[in-house]
């Protein structure tokens, strides 16, 4: 359980960075060089290596090396895992807000309802 939650917190660190779900949703139409990775952005090479060490480091890149060209590609298998774990929760809050839009029909209902008319009372 241990190792499946730093997996987790790895996967949901390295997709909290806009660059990084860039870089993966690129990936996810191929592999790429990482100078082909670094052009849609305007940062260095060293710091496009940085946000792919991060995604390397949480399973979601592989590269390897062509002569002077480091190649990355996706590898999706950690998204899966966050997938599933999300999809838990799914299921809990669907059933917290179904929950919710019954009691607000029917309080919706009782509101409908006309208010009582108030009865005097005779006093002696």
């Amino acid at each position: 359980m241990v190792n499946n939650q730093r997996a987790l917190d790895s996967t949901f660190a390295a997709l909290s960075d806009a660059t990084r779900r860039g870089i993966l949703a690129r990936l996810a139409t191929g592999e790429a060089s990482v100078t082909e990775l670094a052009k849609p952005y305007d940062m260095s090479l060293p710091a496009v290596s940085k946000h792919l060490r991060v995604l390397e480091s949480a399973g979601l890149v592989a590269r390897s090396k062509d002569g002077r060209v480091h190649r990355c590609r996706l590898e999706a298998a950690p998204m899966k895992s966050a997938a599933d774990w999300m999809a838990h929760y799914r299921q809990f809050w669907e059933a917290q807000l179904d929950s919710l839009q019954r009691y607000l029909e029917n309080s919706t209902e009782k509101e409908k309802q006309p208010w009582p008319k108030h009865k005097k009372s005779r006093r002696r």
